[in-house]
């Protein structure tokens, strides 16, 4: 028998697209969960985009039924940035996303508009991709804590989750080695005499679309589907939005199979560039291997960072700018107990 070809992903919007927020809803007549999918949150990052237009259109189609519960779209969720083929449009908006009652940049706009709409949902699967790096992995959360920082209580719905998106990397930790970053950072402020910029210096600027839903009461996963132009991308998304969709019982599909031979990564430690001059010794992957003692990096002053420890990279980003993120480092470790 001939298979017959898979539905090619649809194409993205000519830009540019209009300087305005966009989602797609549907609601079954059964009540159940409610899901948000989001796609370029950063511009460059389409992927994901190209998968939530696709499995929108099926369900326009009839070729997908809501069950239960209901499911929101956003393909293109920062169209600033989508319009300039970058990341940011003004700023990351994955960064200090509340709402605020004085917008300063288009991102305090977008999150004017998407905090409450993440808020009205359960669940978030936000779609990424990444500049370098060798296969898809996923991020979640904390453990369940009341802690000040990221209190949670859904770390076992969270984690389920994430084991069946169909990768077999993970990475927890951002948000906690986020505000410990902070501190080293105002340290370093302090030392050298330097201002920085206020947001950067707050340990809540790491609060994020997957931040902003916990705080509001639901659960979250990133996905990170792959390199930016990689073609598998969308696939990779596709899959994903599928199994979330199965798993959480808004559709009537086989239940995804979770995950059991994987690497899990903590983040630990982030490293800021502190001069636009400083540089890599080596074009650095997300998830190369360090030994304790190798050569990192080199300062515009001359200073040589090392790897403190045996440790895997994590987001190198050589573009960074003066006084933000440059690496983190990431120890390997099993999953963190859930009932922590």
């Amino acid at each position: 028998m001939t298979q017959k070809p898979a539905t090619p992903f649809p194409e993205l919007p000519a830009k540019p697209i209009p300087l305005q927020f966009q989602s797609t809803t549907f609601t079954a007549l059964k009540p159940g969960p409610k899901l948000i999918v989001l796609g370029a949150v950063h511009g460059n990052e389409v992927s994901g985009s190209k998968a939530i237009l696709k499995v929108i259109e099926e369900f326009k189609t009839g070729a997908r039924f809501l069950q239960k519960g209901q499911v929101t779209f956003v393909p293109i969720t920062n169209p600033l940035a989508f319009n300039k083929v970058q990341r940011n449009g003004d700023r990351n908006l994955n960064r200090n996303l509340t709402p605020t009652a004085n917008p300063q940049d288009f991102e305090d706009h977008v999150g004017n508009w998407l905090a409450p709409l993440l808020h009205a949902h359960d669940v978030l699967l936000d779609i990424h991709s990444f500049a370098k790096g060798d296969r898809p992995f996923a991020l979640f959360g904390p453990a369940d804590n009341q802690g000040d920082l990221q209190p949670f209580a859904h770390a076992r719905a969270e984690r389920e989750l994430a084991f069946r998106l169909g990768v077999d990397r993970f990475v927890d930790g951002w948000l906690e080695t986020y505000a410990r970053g902070v501190q080293t950072r105002l340290a370093y402020l302090k030392k050298t005499g330097l201002s920085g910029d206020g947001l950067s210096t707050d340990p809540r600027y790491g609060m994020g679309t997957t931040e902003c839903m916990r705080a509001g009461g639901g659960y979250a996963v990133t996905l990170e589907v792959g390199q930016h132009e990689d073609p598998n991308g969308p696939a990779v998304a596709y899959k994903a939005i599928h199994n979330t969709l199965a798993h959480l019982g808004l559709i009537a599909a086989d239940l995804p199979v979770p995950v059991t031979q994987y690497e899990q990564l903590t983040l630990e430690e982030v490293i800021d560039k502190h001069h636009v001059e400083d540089s890599f010794a080596k074009p650095y992957l997300s998830f190369d291997r360090l030994k304790k003692g190798d050569l990192i990096g080199v300062r515009k002053s001359g200073e040589e960072v090392r790897a403190p420890r045996d440790a895997v990279i994590v987001f190198p980003n050589p573009g960074a700018q003066a006084g933000q993120e440059w690496f983190y480092l990431a120890t390997e470790r099993p999953i963190p107990s859930i009932d922590g």
